[in-house]
């Protein structure tokens, strides 16, 4: 009796144990559900889903006519979640969905496609990767397809875009321009204005499925904010021009590098930059921007040196000087001319014939004894600071003053322009002052930051020295400048047109393991045009190879000044011409491009002279001469030359181009007035064309 109690004794404590931890399980399972149980769930959650960053759309960087010149195009992760699409929509649409699949994505032939998704569906594949960088044209197509119309719940389709950063106009002005690219150092304006082009990122949230793979959810979405448009002062016709003259002359001499700025003489405008360097290839790219690199420059520095002497009173024009042969000792250095030879000359024609005797005497004789005057029209000049152009790379000028070696006899040389190093866009700016009539005008790239097409800020020109000289003054420096070209070392210039001013500049260089032993040199010219009223101030230096056999300033940088002021005096002048033209057309119906056999048709209902052409020729610009007969201009398609499309509509554009092999991106509505890449140019098949439509 004793055992059997003590046995129930025992199992009455085991329950009682067994309720107490049953009751303990019970509270702490209700503590966590009450008291932990959103932090928990919360945590949970976040194992499962993420907060994604959606990137904005960035702004896109236009010329000042509205060429676009950078621009983000979209691109897509097309994708399927089976699970979303019904058993009998999936069967109804599997056959006519391949089909339409292989035509438009052309991947697979339709019953591969056929075969693929059968399989993916079977496994329930929630986030099937269908194409990877889809072009917007294939993403709009694909939506369109049953059942993906039905959106992601029901159709089952997701669109995950990206964007990638292109130029249209290839390498035209790159480095200025600069090359966007993530996570990577960027240069130039893409740079500069990174905070207006870049937007601000929006969010979603995504939750992760079967596979690992992260699917977005509906609703959780914040907008991106997308960036701003910049619109530079850059002219995409003025640019090609600079661009192709420079490439060209740096081709024929092999040049190590070369730049060509170009300055609306009136506002300070940038209208083009060409900086073309040879690289290990031997091919020539825009790999820095040497327009803002410090160098030593030579002779244009004459100019600097002649407004200081006549800031100060110290000279006129007429004023004699002896060359004394092209030979001339400072202490115990010898300055000698390119060509010797010359004698008692007049400033104006020392300035022409470039003697560095003649330079070197007048700045060391004048201010030998007050150089702080000399060093106070630098600084007059802006030659002390940066130009604000506001670009990443730019350098202060560096002048080597008087030192216990040499003396005072530094000043000699700086005269004729060695011992200093600015960039060549300090020059041009000084020659442009001179242009503008002594206003010196703030060099700038970017006229306005814009918003959906509204201007929300605005760069207007800005006078960075009111009148560096007077103007008695500045109408004899253009005389002086006048005749270099007429006379001196730029005659090969003279022109029955127009005038031009500028000044010749050659200088050996000593840089970074260059020595003098090897024969490199700074060849430059800068100018404006025309003389009696300048539109444009150029400015061109070239370094040339080691032992190039030619190097004066003359021989390799005219050339290239020449062809671009051809060009621009041409299209400048020309526009009367062009609008009289124009005008005379009015009276019947012209024609500016269309298919030949489109224009048969039309003269034969409207009695219109007809053409001595082939129906599938495209033609441009058709109207009637004083006798009657069809004038016009076969279009010529060469084999990887560019066809010129400007006049066409959309369709004939695409249709030319597309054969040729470009893909196109159309700006705008209406017919085509610019197209990026220059008619008769070469270009590779799949290259990018934009065209300006209006």
């Amino acid at each position: 009796m004793k055992i059997s109690k003590d046995i129930r004794f025992r199992v009455y404590i085991t329950f009682l144990g067994m309720c107490v931890f049953g009751m303990i399980i019970l509270y702490k399972g209700f503590s966590i559900q009450v008291k932990e149980g959103k932090e928990l769930r919360s945590y949970a959650d976040s194992m499962h889903t993420k907060i994604e960053y959606i990137q904005p759309e960035r702004g896109n960087i236009y010329s000042e006519d509205g060429s676009l010149l950078s621009s983000s195009i979209p691109q897509f992760d097309l994708r399927i979640d089976f699970q979303s699409i019904k058993a009998d929509t999936f069967h109804k649409h599997l056959e006519p969905l391949s089909k339409k699949l292989a035509a438009e994505l052309g991947d697979h032939s339709w019953t591969t496609w056929k075969e693929i998704l059968e399989t993916e569906y079977q496994k329930g594949n929630r986030y099937f990767l269908l194409k990877k960088k889809a072009s917007y044209a294939q993403y709009l197509n694909v939506k369109k397809m049953e059942p993906f119309c039905k959106g992601q719940n029901k159709g089952g389709f997701i669109a995950e875009s990206q964007t990638k950063r292109i130029n249209p106009y290839g390498l035209l002005a790159n480095r200025v321009i600069g090359l966007w690219r993530k996570n990577a150092e960027n240069v130039g304006i893409e740079r500069e204005y990174n905070l207006h082009l870049s937007g601000m990122q929006g969010q979603r949230i995504v939750r992760r499925i079967a596979g690992g793979t992260w699917m977005p959810i509906d609703g959780s979405e914040i907008e991106p904010e997308n960036g701003r448009d910049i619109v530079t002062t850059l002219d995409v016709n003025i640019q090609d021009v600079a661009e192709n003259a420079l490439l060209q002359q740096l081709e024929k001499e092999q040049a190590a590098f070369g730049t060509c700025i170009i300055m609306e003489v009136s506002t300070g405008k940038i209208k083009a930059i060409a900086n073309l360097g040879r690289n290990e290839s031997g091919q020539y790219a825009e790999n820095f921007n040497y327009a803002i690199k410090r160098l030593e420059p030579g002779s244009t520095f004459k100019l600097i040196s002649l407004i200081a002497l006549m800031r100060d009173k110290l000279i006129r024009v007429e004023d004699k000087v002896n060359c004394q042969g092209g030979t001339s000792k400072f202490g115990p250095y010898t300055i000698r001319d390119s060509h010797s030879g010359l004698g008692v000359l007049s400033i104006k024609d020392a300035f022409a014939h470039s003697s560095n005797v003649a330079f070197a005497k007048l700045i060391h004789e004048n201010y030998k004894e007050k150089p702080a005057s000399y060093w106070y029209n630098l600084h007059a000049l802006g030659l002390d600071t940066l130009t604000g152009l506001g670009m990443s790379g730019e350098v202060m000028p560096k002048f080597i003053r008087d030192s216990v070696s040499k003396g005072r006899y530094s000043l000699a040389y700086l005269g004729m322009g060695y011992q200093v190093l600015i960039t060549p866009l300090h020059t041009c700016m000084v020659y442009n002052a001179i242009a503008n009539n002594g206003k010196m005008m703030k060099p700038y790239l970017v006229k306005s930051v814009q918003e959906y097409g509204k201007e929300i800020i605005s760069y207007q020109p800005q006078v960075w020295r009111d009148q560096i000289l007077d103007s008695q003054s500045i109408v004899q420096l253009k005389e002086v400048m006048n005749e270099v070209v007429e006379t001196g070392t730029g005659k090969a210039l003279k022109n029955p047109y127009y005038k031009i001013c500028g000044k010749t500049g050659t200088a050996q260089v000593a840089d970074k393991g260059i020595r003098y032993s090897d024969r490199v040199y700074h060849g430059s010219f800068v100018g404006f045009f025309p003389k009696e009223n300048p539109q444009y101030t150029i400015c061109v230096v070239i370094r040339t190879k080691k032992g190039s056999a030619n190097y004066y300033g003359g021989q390799i940088a005219l050339p290239v000044f020449k062809e671009v002021a051809n060009r621009l005096y041409a299209i400048y002048m020309h526009k009367s011409e062009s609008d009289s033209l124009i005008a005379s057309r009015k009276s019947y119906l012209p024609m500016q491009s269309m298919r030949s056999r489109d224009y048969q048709m039309l003269a034969g209902k409207l009695n219109m002279p007809a053409l001595n052409t082939e129906p599938q020729d495209w033609v441009h610009w058709i109207y009637p001469d004083s006798t009657g007969k069809a004038k016009y201009q076969k279009l010529a398609m060469t084999e990887h030359q560019t066809p010129d499309v400007q006049g066409m509509g959309l369709r004939d554009a695409i249709f030319i181009l597309e054969n040729a092999g470009f893909k196109v991106i159309p700006v705008g509505q209406g017919k085509v007035k610019n197209q990026s890449v220059a008619a008769g140019t070469q270009y590779r098949k799949g290259q990018f064309i934009t065209l300006q439509l209006g």
